[in-house]
């Protein structure tokens, strides 16, 4: 299934791209992914699998979660920003 993932703010200096598309079934598979394929986002912002705190997923602009199990459906986007202090 594809997904599409949205890097914003440091996230997306980490990551050095707006976005990228990637093939899962759960959150935890799409961190994998990007583990593999985004070897600077992963050092910074990745650890043991999940996201490093200060960062937050976020499920079609509705759900906020670093959940590896959370389920993930063909077309959803997954938006990674870093939770900024103040707002």
């Amino acid at each position: 299934m594809s997904i599409r993932i949205e890097f914003y703010g440091i996230a997306r200096q980490r990551a050095g791209v707006e976005f990228f598309e990637v093939e899962g079934k759960t959150l935890g598979d799409v961190f994998d992914r990007l583990q593999a394929e985004l070897p600077k986002f992963s050092a910074a912002c990745l650890k043991d699998g999940k996201l490093q705190p200060g960062y937050l997923a976020n499920v079609n602009g509705q759900t906020f979660t670093t959940k590896r199990e959370t389920p993930l459906n063909e077309g959803d986007a997954v938006l990674i920003l870093s939770a900024d202090a103040g707002g």
